[in-house]
């Protein structure tokens, strides 16, 4: 056992992740930080590998429209309505409020953002008024993660490599320590008053998913073993993308208009919307998909997203196709906005007549890049191979429950990024992830700081007694068989256990819900909750990985169970059979908290923070 003392523990190692511990440093020099990433730094978590179309970073500057002192407002007011009105407004005014300082920190450490005439360009993204979307190309996350990696090396931060914490020592309601694994399978102990989780989502709960390996929800299911709570865990984004590359396929890849196709060679879209819809209207609705990529039910896109998802539980399997135009396409029929946003758009000019000719000549003409990097990861268009596409999970929404300081119910326990829940409702503005990661990092790891130093003067040592005492009582997770109190004779190996999880959660829990297959999903995930989980072959962090899952799964099933309407990516159906999602109701403009009573997992409903007359 490898034990190691600190004031303040950061988990992860993604954007929020460090910085929360450069803040925790920067704000006290003589702070003994440790940072635990599953991988080697820089390599891992989401922002390490994110790349898209032209990733954003969401900020309202001093130049940012409407501009003056209250420009911040709209930000908020933009976060909170497009959140479905299920957050809380005092996160989303901290977000916006503190967006400028976050970018012209990056700035500062050297992030290239595009600039003109010496100020950030920004454009504008889903959702919102202005344009507050500042960028470094398609790999701005990843230019982000190197420019806090370098800063976090000058610092001297201490970074634990290839090791996992999985489980947080509580007493009293507050943070003593915390145990880990390293890829050496060595049980790691942590003897720290202070946590910031900083952990990432949970997309390895769906079999498709744009995330890297490792994002199984750790940080979701450690605090809600320690007693904290989980917060609008219904609300996932999910976006069509490319099987074989995980990208994006969104921006200048659907305004290009190509044509949906299943692996029959059927242009199948115009079968789901209503009848009496033209090919035109439909090819409006895939021009518009670029700008409202993760499915939403408050979008007409969305149904595009349907469609898919139902001719793949047909079976079939379904591409993007830009060797020839769509069934009745004329560039000419798009809608004058969309010709507009079209034109703004585009890098290579061509003639009309080339134009007209194929979605891969307009993709020529918008986005040419895009063409060579698909070609760089095993797609070529230009040959007429096509993008085989499924929804895929790409951003939690909520996560663990976080007020103001980035902290939660457990003393000493903060969240920051995808990792908390609170600050975004259903949907979220293009760029706020990015964001939300830098203005929540620096909170919690400076909270963290303020909380240690006080939390040191009572706090009790670990002694040898206390450690083994810890053991007996299987605050670590057994080895092999987590849940040794299983009720019934049966067992399971993790590896099979997580791909029962993706299924179940992929064919339930993803575009089409509905309360019966909500409800077959719990019944099965409570079933396998009785089983003893085998170890068989996998680390010991692969193994942990597999028990997250399963509670994130449920955590995230009993939420949807209770959101009966449709409202952002959650589209609720009446019948697996109907086309269309039930409609959203005010009497939901509320938020579900997941936490555990005793030994069950619990829902419950609570109000938002609601604006008041304070923040206008």
């Amino acid at each position: 056992m490898k034990r190691f003392k600190c004031d303040v523990l950061v988990v992860g190692g993604g954007g929020a992740a460090l910085r929360a511990a450069i803040a925790a440093r920067e704000l006290d020099p003589e702070c003994r930080v440790i940072l635990v990433t599953k991988g080697k730094l820089g390599t891992t978590g989401t922002t390490a590998n994110s790349c898209s179309d032209r990733m954003a970073f969401h900020a309202t500057l001093p130049h940012t429209e409407p501009v003056g002192e209250d420009a911040w407002k709209y930000h908020a007011d933009d976060i909170y309505r497009l959140g479905g009105k299920v957050s809380d407004y005092d996160l989303a005014v901290i977000l916006a409020k503190r967006s400028c300082e976050a970018f012209e920190y990056l700035d500062s450490l050297g992030v290239p953002f595009v600039k003109k005439d010496g100020k950030a360009h920004q454009f504008v993204t889903d959702g919102s008024k202005y344009a507050r979307a500042c960028y470094t190309g398609p790999k701005t996350a990843i230019h982000i993660e190197q420019a806090l990696v370098r800063r976090a090396r000058e610092l001297n931060i201490e970074v634990v490599e290839n090791s996992m914490v999985v489980s947080l020592l509580v007493e009293d309601g507050e943070v003593v320590g915390a145990i880990g694994v390293d890829e050496a399978d060595e049980v790691l102990f942590f003897d720290t008053p202070a946590v910031v989780l900083g952990t990432g989502g949970g997309g390895e709960v769906f079999e498709y998913n744009v995330y890297p390996p490792g994002a199984t929800g750790d940080g979701y299911a450690m605090a809600l073993r320690a007693g904290a709570s989980l917060v609008n865990m219904e609300f996932i984004q999910i976006g069509l993308s490319s099987v074989k590359t995980k990208l994006a396929c969104s921006g200048s890849l659907m305004r290009a208009v190509p044509r949906f196709v299943n692996d029959l060679g059927e242009e199948f879209l115009i079968k789901y919307f209503p009848e009496g819809t033209s090919w035109m209207e439909i090819h409006n609705v895939v021009f518009e998909k670029g700008a409202s990529w993760p499915v939403s039910c408050e979008h007409a896109s969305s149904q595009i997203d349907i469609a898919v998802f139902k001719e793949i539980m047909k079976g079939r399997r379904v591409y993007l196709d830009f060797s020839a135009n769509p069934q009745g396409f004329q560039f000419g029929q798009l809608k004058a906005e969309n010709r507009h946003r079209y034109a703004q758009e585009v890098n290579n000019p061509i003639s009309d007549d080339q134009r007209e000719s194929s979605p891969l000549a307009r993709l020529k003409e918008i986005n040419p890049a895009s063409i060579q990097w698909l070609k760089d990861n095993g797609i070529d268009l230009e040959k007429g191979e096509m993008i085989e596409i499924v929804p895929a999970g790409q951003h939690f929404q909520g996560g663990v429950k976080i007020r103001e300081k980035g902290n939660t119910e457990v003393r000493g326990l903060f969240a920051a990024g995808e990792c908390a829940g609170g600050q975004h409702g259903a949907n979220r503005p293009g760029g706020n992830a990015l964001l939300d990661c830098q203005v929540f990092g620096k909170i919690a790891g400076e909270e963290a700081v303020r909380y240690a130093k006080s939390a040191l003067m009572s706090k009790k040592a670990i002694t040898e007694e206390m450690w083994s005492g810890l053991q007996k009582e299987e605050l670590i997770f057994k080895h092999d068989g987590a849940n040794s109190a299983a009720k019934v004779g049966k067992s399971i190996y993790a590896s099979e256990l997580k791909g029962e999880i993706q299924r179940l959660m992929t064919r339930y829990v993803s575009v089409v819900r509905t309360y019966e297959g909500l409800s077959k999903a719990w019944q099965r995930l409570t079933e396998l909750e009785q089983y003893q989980v085998k170890r068989g072959d996998l680390s010991l962090i692969e193994y942990y990985e597999c028990l997250n899952l399963l509670l994130v799964a449920k955590a995230m099933v009993l939420a949807c169970m209770q959101r009966r309407e449709s409202r952002g990516p959650h589209l609720f159906f009446q019948s697996e059979d109907d086309l269309r999602p039930l409609p959203g109701s005010p009497g939901y403009e509320k938020y579900f908290v997941i936490r555990y009573k005793g030994d069950e997992l619990v829902a419950e409903a609570h109000e938002p923070v609601r604006p008041n007359d304070s923040w206008r």
